[in-house]
């Protein structure tokens, strides 16, 4: 004899509602500490030494963070290598190299540094991925939660994310590929809650003995021309558009910005000239795939930390309005 349960439709209803309405409460459960966690690294005050590995090369750089009037002061100092500091004021970033016999100082903007890597708008990330709660762990002595963010298609990579328990900071962050394997990881190995707002740190101790000079190569300017990528993969869209000045070229060099909200895809687009080589094909390094090509006498290359058919679908893209 067997024992066979059947339920009435009624309570199969019921059951099913249940179970439906607790995936969702789940799943808004995890994006309320996606938020938490986005909004933390912005927010909080701390101090701590991080190390970032993509492939073989591997760095260490000690941060100081401050959120004070609703400004956020970030100073990254590189330990390995040439000496480095980055200093970010908001959006503005302020980056001093030591070269030879100067410093030289490079502006840019806008750039998710970490522990800040999650935009504090999710909505683009809610329609590119899903979450999935794997644990807990322990990370810089400190007791996270565990979550991948797994995409919807192959045109983005799946990340790691822990998140700290009590404060939401992010403690670690990972990159994988369709394997499972991983590309690109962040983390930090000691941190701590500062308890102090004085901005008497804020100031480059790189070098004082050398000069320090404007790097020009770089022009913030937004720019727009007849150049459009009708068609870009989904879940992208245009974030920003650049000129940059290129030591040895007579012509400015533009940069076009995409991103999903958390991936990213530069395009480069430079005239071809006499004597110049085209570049065509495409290449990968680690996580970032690269992919060129010539098009109404411009040189293309896209590049991003993404899947190769994202960057060759951008690629093939381009149009020029006429």
């Amino acid at each position: 004899m067997s024992l066979k349960f059947v339920f009435p439709g009624h309570f199969l209803r019921v059951l099913l509602l249940a179970i439906f309405s607790q995936s969702a409460v789940a799943e808004e459960d995890l994006w309320a500490t996606m938020q938490k966690t986005a909004s933390a690294a912005r927010e909080l005050n701390y101090q701590g030494l991080f190390v970032y590995q993509n492939g073989a090369v591997i760095r260490s750089v000690q941060i100081t963070h401050i959120y004070e009037g609703g400004r956020e002061f970030t100073r990254n100092v590189v330990l390995d290598g040439r000496p480095r500091e980055v200093f970010s004021e908001g959006d503005d970033i302020v980056i001093f190299n030591a070269k030879n016999d100067k410093v030289v100082i490079e502006k840019r903007r806008g750039q998710n540094l970490f522990p800040a890597m999650l935009p504090t708008q999710l909505y683009p990330l809610k329609q590119n991925y899903k979450l999935k709660f794997i644990g807990q762990e322990r990370v810089a002595g400190r007791l996270a939660q565990v979550l991948d963010m797994i995409p919807n298609d192959n045109l983005r990579y799946q990340y790691r994310i822990w998140s700290d328990t009590e404060y939401g900071l992010l403690l670690k962050m990972s990159m994988l590929d369709m394997q499972g394997r991983t590309l690109e990881q962040i983390g930090f190995n000691q941190v701590a809650m500062l308890h102090t707002k004085d901005l008497d740190w804020f100031q480059p101790k790189i070098d004082a003995t050398k000069p320090y000079v404007m790097d020009d190569t770089t022009d913030l300017t937004h720019t727009e021309d007849n150049l459009v990528v009708p068609n870009l993969p989904a879940g992208y869209k245009k974030v920003d558009q650049i000129q940059l000045k290129v030591p040895g070229r007579t012509t400015p060099v533009r940069q076009l910005i995409f991103s999903d909200g958390l991936a990213s895809v530069s395009l480069f687009v430079e005239p071809m000239i006499k004597g110049m080589q085209p570049r065509v094909g495409k290449k990968s390094m680690g996580s970032t795939n690269v992919y060129a090509h010539v098009l109404n006498g411009y040189q293309l290359v896209v590049v991003g930390e993404v899947p190769a058919q994202t960057v060759e679908q951008i690629a093939q893209q381009v149009t020029f309005k006429k």
